[in-house]
């Protein structure tokens, strides 16, 4: 055990006016603060499980490092990586700072995490972008808290417990072994009630027949049967943008061009789905004529 996992944190996440968080949500980042563990959030894309690291960080006052994960990725980026290259080529300069090698350490996020002088929330972005073994490769350093750079014969010890929040799109399965290690909580699409609040924040002067109109139209078409990709949360916020800006009415969202909602592209994102919902209203219309 080491001198950054005190028995237990007081601090208390209780949500931010720019982010509508559901009490579940809320108790699940008390619960990963409470127990010194990994909180990890998974949910639809367009969910806010990106913003929600950045809204804990605010919330804490604490500094926020982001690791945004791509296929690429390996698991030792996190912590430090070796610059052998910029070596070789300063060696053959006769640059004199080739004799210290520590000038050739790049500190990845969990490195500059573990030296900070407060604590900090670390986000783990798309976690499941990595290779199958990415999540297990960091199990060792994520439980003790320290790490050994094996260039300079260092062993780096975190002065304070970060939060480490990371998301997943479920892209892939995460090994069982990590999944222990974590405190889990999957993010649900926002009911009809969560959605008006989450459009408060961001549009707290629209009109409510807009709003209502606009969300009739938004849930109707998540409800559509065979759609490949739903419309997300982020996507309806741009979609009220367009239509506050273009100053439209209820009764104007309400109607369909060419059966579909005005403004279509702000919804979906591929042919499929909008030559599905115009089968859709074709077979409907062809019902109510018999």
């Amino acid at each position: 055990m080491t001198s950054a996992a005190p028995a237990f944190s007081s601090e208390r996440f209780t949500g931010t006016e720019r982010y509508v968080a559901t009490d579940d949500l809320k108790l699940a980042v008390n619960a990963a603060l409470a127990l010194q563990r990994p909180l990890l959030i998974k949910g639809e894309p367009g969910t806010g499980k990106t913003m929600l690291a950045e809204e804990v960080a605010e919330a804490l006052k604490r500094p926020l490092l982001q690791w945004h994960i791509k296929s690429t990725t390996k698991a030792h980026q996190g912590l430090y990586e070796y610059d052998a290259v910029s070596r070789l080529r300063d060696s053959q300069l006769g640059d004199e700072k080739v004799r210290d090698i520590g000038n050739y350490i790049v500190k990845g996020v969990l490195w500059r995490a573990f030296e900070a002088n407060e604590p900090t929330v670390v986000l783990i972005d798309e976690i499941d972008k990595a290779d199958i073994e990415f999540p297990n490769d960091l199990l060792r350093e994520l439980d003790r808290m320290e790490f050994h750079v094996y260039e300079t014969r260092q062993t780096v010890t975190a002065k304070h417990r970060p939060l480490i929040i990371i998301t997943s799109n479920n892209e892939k399965d995460l090994p069982d072994a990590f999944l222990r290690r974590c405190f889990f909580h999957y993010i649900n699409f926002p009911d009809r009630d969560t959605m008006k609040d989450i459009v408060a924040v961001h549009y707290p002067d629209i009109r409510a027949d807009v709003l209502r109109a606009a969300l009739d139209t938004f849930f109707a078409l998540r409800d559509a049967p065979g759609l490949k990709k739903k419309p997300s949360t982020s996507e309806f916020l741009d979609w009220l943008r367009l239509l506050t800006n273009e100053a439209l009415s209820a009764d104007d969202i309400s109607k369909t061009t060419g059966d579909l909602p005005l403004m279509a592209g702000a919804l979906l994102k591929n042919e499929q789905d909008l030559t599905l919902l115009q089968r859709l209203a074709a077979m409907t219309r062809a019902g109510q004529r018999r």
